[in-house]
């Protein structure tokens, strides 16, 4: 997949066109996934390529008020690919962008970067300085430049639209089947395994601790069962994430321990697939108390995973 980011007249644009859905695609939920299907409207000669941004647009408009991410463009890169996408195009969003006219965002990004002739975005997309533009402004600049304009509606699950802001609060509840519900896929948090306390080895219960990037929307405090994916393969696991209270901890910390699995990880990246959730973080009175609990915990998990796999 060929990735494009920097001056767009340097970009090598497809000569026979291409199909261009734009958007910030954080997390690739299924209404993005919508919009990117979308793109199989068009002529089947032209390239597909997905357009999003490096950073997200709120942390310039609003540096305070930026959400969490749901994904880190490494992985939309990883969920573009599985889409089908052919190419994608990388916008770093700052205060040129902010201030660009809608007309200039057109011509530089869709004409002259990519030699657009469909694009695909979602209902109430805008665009350009002071977000003056609208679909409907796009559609007027495709009839003056040569290419087609379809709008996608939200999409909805239950009633309910699914957007990333919905996904991140279901997230924050500990509801991580019904995010992954609305994303298609099991919400995870992806990283490198780090060296610990050593504690979870001492009692019997090896543990990896997995350091992830900090913009990245965490789940409620608690035990989960999880699939941890090492090398390209999920395995069952059990995970903790919080500040683990028994032993005094202060720092959030995302520690798992993959079932009947002793190699060691150190160094390795995993990617932590929430399944469902097995309970609060608490405090135990005794590290004994915990032990009993882990082991529960444990039997859960089996229970839980075995149902998503029956």
């Amino acid at each position: 997949m060929i990735i494009y980011q920097g001056d767009p007249s340097a970009w090598d644009a497809p000569s026979d066109g291409s199909a261009v859905a734009i958007g910030v695609f954080d997390g690739m939920h299924l209404g993005h996934r919508r919009v990117l299907e979308s793109l199989g409207d068009a002529d089947t000669g032209l390239t597909k390529v997905a357009m999003t941004f490096s950073t997200h647009p709120a942390s310039v408009l609003s540096p305070d008020g930026a959400p969490p991410r749901l994904s880190t463009l490494k992985r939309r890169f990883d969920l573009f690919e599985d889409a089908g996408i052919d190419r994608v195009a990388v916008l770093g969003f700052d205060e040129q962008m902010r201030v660009m006219e809608p007309e200039d965002f057109v011509r530089r990004f869709l004409i002259e970067g990519l030699n657009a002739r469909f694009v695909v975005v979602g209902v109430g997309f805008r665009f350009g300085r002071g977000a003056a533009g609208s679909t409907e402004t796009l559609a007027e600049l495709g009839r003056q430049h040569g290419f087609e304009v379809e709008v996608i509606d939200i999409a909805c699950d239950d009633g309910a639209e699914i957007r990333s802001t919905t996904i991140r609060e279901a997230l924050r509840g500990g509801d991580v089947e019904r995010a992954a519900t609305m994303l298609g896929r099991p919400y995870d948090l992806e990283g490198i395994v780090v060296p610990g306390d050593g504690r979870g080895r001492q009692i019997g219960i090896p543990t990896a601790n997995v350091s992830f990037p900090a913009m990245l929307t965490v789940p409620r405090h608690g035990v989960y069962a999880v699939n941890a994916v090492i090398d390209g393969v999920g395995l069952p696991a059990v995970a903790n994430l919080g500040i683990r209270p028994t032993f005094g901890g202060e720092d959030e910390v995302l520690e798992v321990h993959v079932l009947g699995f002793n190699r060691d990880l150190y160094g390795k990246h995993i990617s932590v697939e929430f399944v469902r959730r097995i309970r609060d973080e608490r405090r135990f009175e005794s590290v004994d108390d915990l032990l009993v609990q882990i082991h529960a915990d444990i039997a859960s998990a089996v229970d839980m995973l075995s149902e998503q796999t029956s």
